[in-house]
């Protein structure tokens, strides 16, 4: 085997490890059925609110496709707290998000979850880009729509970040002061997790084979090769499948979470392009994190999550108010749509009291 060929290999298995997600490229399929324990209802719909699509374009110019979801009975004449919902890395806005926001919208307040640029029904080309500026910028251009709504307070905004969009929600408000109050839920801090993979299993070496790798992919398609992508949710199981892996499978890969935009290939749900994602080795999201400050950041983690270092690390260093919440007994996959699980309890409070 050339050193190439063991780049390349390294590669998806290493940076596959740093998201939690491993490609499958060999082995006989395990079924799997969808675990619908602990309520989980991904694509829960309540006939307390109304939903509604909206678009946008962030100061690139591209269109953000959202779903405003606005409380029946709400006072229109009256200015009432919002709150943006991001989706989980490599997810669209119909995986957790629209849950979140509808069971937020149910205790009174507005809301919009958002299709990250690049994913989903929002614009950006090439598709599955990794740009996190673009990500944060999305977030500010969500304050920029609700806070003209005749409906929102501009000054009662807040932000919940899932998974991925926990660490761009974070960098988004440290330069946007708009947004008030703000909450992570399962956070993945993805510069880290690409830099140092889970518990800082990847070495120097280790990184820059990913790199060198990404990097003579761009000589690839820049002369008109085909687009590679990389890590994402396998799309079998083996019998050797790691625990992670199935903890992502059994949402992205089963009737629980599945869910593939129009438009779009199942084959490409979830899965970055592999030059695009070597731009999360730049990027420090909790660099500053204390800024923040005074606004008041809640970290949600489960007690069993893979990924609760990631909220650990920014509870450290954000400055004060600020909330560590632990779920007992839940992993990191259980809060993105296991209804019996999620502390809506916890982030009404948070808000409620916060976006007053």
């Amino acid at each position: 085997m050339n050193i190439q060929s063991i780049i390349t290999r390294s590669f998806h298995m290493l940076t596959a490890m740093a998201l939690g997600l491993v490609l499958s490229t060999t082995g006989v399929g395990v079924a799997s059925a969808a675990d619908m324990s602990n309520g989980a209802d991904n694509f829960y719909k309540s006939d307390k609110v109304t939903m509604q699509k909206v678009t946008f374009k962030n100061q690139y110019n591209m269109k953000v496709t959202g779903n405003l979801f606005i409380p029946k009975g709400l006072n229109q004449n009256a200015k009432n707290p919002a709150i943006i919902v991001g989706h989980p890395m490599g997810a669209v806005k119909e995986q957790s998000a629209n849950l979140y926001a509808t069971k937020m919208a149910e205790q009174g307040f507005v809301t919009l979850s958002l299709d990250l640029s690049f994913w989903g029904e929002s614009e950006g080309q090439p598709r599955n880009a990794v740009s996190p500026d673009i990500y944060a910028e999305d977030f500010s251009a969500a304050v920029d729509f609700l806070g003209t709504r005749p409906f929102v307070d501009k000054d009662r905004i807040g932000a919940i970040g899932i998974c991925g969009s926990g660490s761009f929600v974070i960098s988004a408000a440290k330069i946007d002061p708009r947004m008030k109050a703000i909450a992570t839920v399962s956070m993945y801090d993805m510069g880290a997790a690409n830099r140092n993979a889970l518990k800082h299993s990847l070495t120097l070496e280790q990184r820059k084979q990913i790199i060198a790798e990404a990097a003579e992919q761009r000589y690839v398609e820049f002369t008109g090769g085909e687009t590679k992508y990389t890590s994402g949710t396998v799309h079998e199981l083996t019998e050797d499948t790691h625990p992670i892996q199935r903890e992502f499978f059994e949402f992205y890969r089963t009737p629980r979470g599945e869910f593939t935009p129009k438009g779009s290939s199942p084959n490409l749900t979830t899965h970055p392009s592999l030059t695009s994602s070597i731009k999360f080795m730049n990027f420090y999201p909790f660099n500053d994190i204390d800024t923040i400050s005074p606004r008041p950041m809640l970290f949600i983690a489960g007690e069993n999550a893979h990924s609760r270092e990631f909220s650990e690390d920014a509870y450290k260093l954000a400055a004060e108010p600020k909330e560590l919440y632990i779920v007992p007994g839940a992993g990191h996959v259980d809060l993105y749509d296991r209804v019996n699980l999620i502390p809506f309890d916890k982030l009404t409070s948070f808000f409620s009291k916060h976006l007053k």
